[in-house]
């Protein structure tokens, strides 16, 4: 998979768009004759209405400003986790450093790092604008939370799957990344766990239908300079770091407050 590439772990099919006709309003099904396994078309119906529902955003942003601080970051990054007395969050390993979630906290003071937060959250609002319709300054009037941290992954090494409640968006940026494995494309990927599948039956109509509605998980290599945002309720997981390397994440999980909004305490 080319770097920065999106796709699903199933094979990749050409992606197009299938726009309803103006004024529909619903999708119509025609029922088979229960005589016959597949009924034929009755003349003169009209071709039913596809559209895609419960779609979920997946957004990657260029961040061209915080791209130029990754080797000082980078280097900020490995000397912190390197003088961290805990070594790591509970769940760190040797081959996976996790910070403490601690990040706003510190990287104000540290210049590559305040530069990353704020191009991160850009991002954040890049990608959250490009999904709703928000009137000119709206956006700008919600207040952002957030908690962050910060990720080395080294060869062998992973962050095991998990999802973030109490926050709207998840933005995982990268800081340094190794080459592509020569024996694994998914070494060192994101993934995002397919959540819509429940009890449903494969069978050979709905196991093939191409994109938006296929099925499967869906991969991103990260890229340094580039973020990752999407709704923060989506499993994902870093894959298994298969080659030599090592692998510098920052992640921010971020909500918005609201004015007059209730229920919602501050981080």
């Amino acid at each position: 998979m080319a770097e920065g590439a999106v796709g699903r772990c199933a094979p990749e099919q050409p992606c197009e768009t299938i726009a309803p006709p103006h004024g529909e309003q619903r999708t119509q099904v025609t029922e088979p004759d229960a005589a016959s396994p597949v009924a034929a078309e009755p003349p003169g119906v009209q071709p039913a209405t596809v559209m895609p529902i419960f779609a979920t955003p997946f957004g990657v942003v260029a961040l061209p400003k915080a791209e130029a601080c990754n080797a000082a970051l980078a280097g900020v990054l490995r000397e912190r986790a390197a003088a961290d007395p805990r070594r790591g969050a509970p769940g760190s390993t040797p081959l996976c450093y996790r910070s403490a979630d601690d990040w706003l906290e510190w990287s104000a003071a540290t210049p590559a790092a305040a530069t990353v937060s704020g191009e991160i959250l850009r991002g954040v609002l890049t990608v959250i604008s490009a999904v709703n319709d928000f009137p000119p300054g709206k956006l700008a009037a919600f207040s952002a939370q957030a908690r962050g941290w910060f990720t080395i992954v080294r060869t062998d090494g992973y962050v095991p799957a998990t999802r973030y409640p109490q926050s709207a968006w998840c933005a995982i940026y990268c800081v340094a990344a190794p080459a592509p494995a020569a024996t694994r494309q998914d070494s060192g990927v994101l993934r995002l766990y397919e959540s819509r599948l429940g009890t449903m039956f494969a069978d050979a109509t709905n196991a093939t239908m191409r994109h938006p509605y296929a099925t499967g998980h869906c991969v991103w290599r990260p890229v340094p300079g580039r973020v990752a945002v999407f709704p923060g309720w989506v499993r994902h997981e870093i894959a298994l770091l298969r080659g030599p390397g090592e692998l510098a994440l920052v992640t921010l999980r971020v909500r918005f407050r609201t004015a007059g909004q209730e229920g919602h305490p501050g981080w």
